[in-house]
C-alpha cells in the first residue's frame, strides 16, 4: 500500500475536523503551528503578534471547516487565510509600503551562505529578510524557507507562477546585495547552491 501523503494525511484531518472532531482539529494545529509562525513571525517581525495570527488562523479554519474545498491542498488554504491576516495587521501598522512593480526578469540564479560562518550571521540573515518589501518577504518565505512548490505559492498568493519566480528571484538577489558586503571577508557567498535554510 503506497504511503499516506501529506495532502493525504491533511485530507483525512480536515474529513473528520469537518465533523466536529477535536482531536483531529489539534492534530491539525500541530501539523500547522509552527510552520504558519515561521513565515508569520518573519512578516510581524513581533512573536506576540504573529502567535494571535496564527491562533485567529485556526479559529477561523474551523468556523470556515465546511466551506473547504477538496480539489484543493489544505496546505493553500491555510497558508492563504494567515497571509490575509498578516497582511491586514500590517496594514494597520502602516508600517511598511507596498510595492506594485512589473514582472522583472531574471534567472534562477541562486546563493549559498556556507556553513563556516562567524556566529551573527543567522542575526544578520534575519534582519535582511525582515528589510525585504513584502511582496518579495512573502514569497522568499513560502517558496525557500517552507520550500513548498512555486505552483503552491502562486496559488496563495494568487498571482502567475511568473510572477512568484520573480519575486523570489528578486528577494535572492536583494538578500545577496545586502549580505555581500557584511560577509565578503569570509568568502561565504556563493552563486551555485540554495541558501540553508537552517540559516533562517
Amino acid at each position: 500500500m503506497a504511503k499516506e501523503t501529506e495532502k493525504d494525511v491533511d485530507f483525512t484531518l480536515m474529513r473528520a475536523i469537518q465533523k466536529g472532531d477535536m482531536v483531529a482539529f489539534n492534530e491539525m494545529v500541530d501539523r500547522y503551528k509552527d510552520r504558519l509562525m515561521n513565515v508569520i513571525g518573519r512578516m510581524l517581525s513581533s512573536t506576540e503578534e504573529a502567535e494571535d495570527i496564527v491562533q485567529e488562523t485556526f479559529v477561523r479554519v474551523y468556523q470556515h471547516r465546511q466551506s473547504f474545498n477538496f480539489q484543493h491542498c489544505f496546505s493553500t488554504w491555510i497558508y492563504t487565510i494567515a497571509l490575509n491576516l498578516a497582511r491586514n495587521e500590517l496594514r494597520k501598522r502602516k508600517k511598511f509600503k507596498f510595492y506594485e512593480i512589473s514582472d522583472m526578469q531574471g534567472n534562477e540564479s541562486e546563493f549559498a551562505v556556507e556553513m563556516k560562518l562567524p556566529s551573527r550571521v543567522p542575526e544578520v540573515l534575519e534582519e535582511a529578510v525582515k528589510d525585504l518589501p513584502e511582496k518579495y518577504r512573502t514569497a522568499f518565505l513560502l517558496r525557500d524557507v517552507q520550500e513548498l512548490p512555486y505552483e503552491e505559492v502562486a496559488k496563495i498568493l494568487s498571482v502567475p507562477l511568473g510572477t512568484v519566480k520573480s519575486r523570489v528571484n528578486r528577494a535572492r538577489m536583494m538578500l545577496r546585495d545586502k549580505l555581500q558586503p557584511k560577509l565578503e571577508g569570509y568568502n561565504a557567498l556563493s552563486k551555485s547552491t540554495l541558501l540553508p535554510v537552517s540559516l533562517l
